[in-house]
């Protein structure tokens, strides 16, 4: 994500950025890359001063946080590429949950977003 994007698109300085990775790798600005518990990292976080923690994520972050049903809202973006195959988004082994659409936003890409709440 750093050689695409850059470390700015993320770490604007206003907040802090945790990159869930395997490998450690030193602090870049306010930016960690964090090996633990990714659990205890949003407890921890959750516990502390400030504003919504925001997660954008492959399946495998997505599903561990499922598991501990610490995603209060999903904005899911659709885009309009079949794939012939990949990485499930949402895996088996996590408890069922009910969400509540708050919006539906399409541009003119094709792309459309879902934004959900757990009811």
């Amino acid at each position: 994500m750093l050689r695409e994007i850059g470390s700015s698109h993320y770490d604007n300085g206003q907040r802090d950025v945790y990159v869930i990775t395997r490998n450690q790798r030193p602090k870049v600005g306010r930016t960690t890359f964090y090996t633990g518990n990714l659990a205890d990292l949003v407890e921890r976080l959750k516990s502390e001063n400030g504003k919504n923690i925001y997660c954008d994520g492959g399946a495998e972050v997505i599903n561990e946080l499922l598991k501990h049903e610490l995603i209060d809202e999903f904005i899911i973006s659709v885009i309009p590429v079949l794939l012939g195959n990949g990485t499930r988004l949402f895996k088996d082994g996590r408890s069922e949950q009910t969400l509540e659409l708050i919006t539906a936003k399409t541009y003119d890409t094709g792309l459309t977003q879902l934004h959900y709440k757990k009811k």
